[in-house]
């Protein structure tokens, strides 16, 4: 039996192709895990932003040699190819890799060039595969065309757990048509719709998405950024939250919310019981939506474990309410508040919250410390998802205190 590698120079040989040195010392890495017998099979992880080694980035025809090698290879489970240039070219190889290896249940292609006609091929091998779990498509702009495509495609495949469009430069009309098939279908549990191309001040996606959640009660995790969601469009998925008992995970960051927003949300906090990681960063809520959310923390809900509401023009007043809201409210177990106006008195609330042990140091992205006798927070890398467009050079991808959103509501086997 050859290893992966010789099989990969003989099939270079025979094609008259040169080599890539950077895929050759990703699959001798391969053979050495096939050889010691890795249990739950292998990721191949062929990362173009790999900064340790000399990275000769993956273009199409080299993808095509790599869909060869990996055909038929029953160790291997899944295939990150993110940050290359593999264009449509490559985008068609996937698809034949998709029908003729049945082991792969995660494919991340993110930032690889790929077009609508390349969404459009990646989407139609879907049809028939029933294996892959989760595809991450992020950062390739297939565009309207392809979104309409991909979502055509979720009214026939029932083995997709987890789907990732974002930044894929989709338009309103797809948006539409994904909370039109998210509906009826019962596979899908996590989606990420982020920045789509959205013309107009009507909010109009929100209204879809209100209307998808009454409906769908298996999606678990909902990603929509930069969609221009307004006080309007919050109170749409917060009406359709009040029927919906399936939503773990909402991320409504970098959008236009501010403290009339807050309202509706702190009012469906208050009977959803379902809820439990809110992402409100870099919005406006202020010192008012604050107060309104720390409320209901306070009194009434006692489902919600993270929040992050970095960036929010709150000032010590807002964010000592939510540091208040800890004290009661023990379930509540991640906040994150970067990025506000910290006075005084939040500096010594939080010190307090995380000497007390009732906040830990990874549950947080502020950390204390005092310079002439006067407390200051410092900011922690951590947060709900750090690693979602890059992962550390040094240590580990899925570090809890990073990727808390994935930590508390996990979706799919990566991030």
């Amino acid at each position: 039996m050859n290893t992966l590698q010789e099989h990969y120079n003989q099939l270079c040989s025979e094609n008259v192709r040169q080599t890539n040195p950077y895929i050759l010392h990703i699959l001798q890495k391969v053979d050495e895990d096939i050889k010691k017998g890795q249990e739950g099979g292998i990721t191949v992880n062929i990362a173009g932003n790999n900064h340790l080694v000399p990275v000769q980035k993956i273009t199409g025809e080299d993808f095509w040699l790599l869909s060869k090698v990996l055909k038929n290879q029953s160790h291997i489970h899944g295939l990150d190819v993110r940050y290359n240039s593999i264009s449509d070219v490559g985008a068609y190889y996937a698809s034949k890799l998709l029908q003729k290896q049945p082991n792969i249940t995660y494919l991340n292609l993110m930032f690889n060039d790929i077009g609508p006609e390349g969404g459009e091929l990646i989407a139609k091998a879907l049809h028939k595969n029933k294996t892959l779990k989760y595809l991450r498509m992020t950062g390739n702009k297939i565009a309207n065309t392809g979104g309409m495509v991909f979502a055509a495609m979720l009214q026939i495949n029932s083995s997709l757990e987890k789907l990732d469009l974002g930044d894929c430069d989709l338009g309103l009309q797809s948006v539409i048509a994904f909370s039109t098939v998210l509906t009826q279908n019962q596979a899908i549990k996590g989606i990420n719709l982020n920045r789509p191309i959205l013309y107009g001040e009507q909010e109009e996606s929100t209204v879809h998405m209100g209307h998808m959640l009454k409906e769908n009660h298996f999606l678990v995790e909902l990603h929509m950024c930069k969609h221009g969601i307004k006080n309007f469009g919050m109170q749409q998925l917060c009406n359709a939250l009040f029927l919906n008992s399936s939503l773990r995970y909402l991320d409504v960051s970098c959008n236009k919310i501010t403290r009339d927003g807050m309202v509706y949300l702190a009012d469906v906090l208050k009977s959803n019981t379902t809820l439990e990681v809110i992402d409100l960063s870099f919005n406006r809520i202020e010192n008012a939506g604050a107060k309104y959310l720390s409320e209901t923390l306070t009194s009434h809900n006692r489902s919600l474990k993270a929040l992050s509401v970095v960036s929010n023009k709150i000032e010590g007043e807002g964010l000592v309410a939510l540091s208040q809201s800890m004290k009661t409210n023990l379930i509540l177990s991640n906040i994150y508040i970067w990025g506000n106006k910290f006075d005084d008195a939040t500096c010594v609330a939080y010190s307090d919250l995380m000497k007390s042990g009732r906040l830990k140091p990874d549950n947080t992205d502020v950390e204390p410390y005092v310079v002439d006798g006067h407390v200051y927070l410092a900011e922690v890398s951590n947060g709900l998802k750090r690693h979602y467009y890059w992962t550390p050079t040094y240590g580990d991808a899925y570090d809890h205190a990073s990727t808390a959103g994935f930590a508390l509501v996990p979706v799919g086997q990566h991030l």
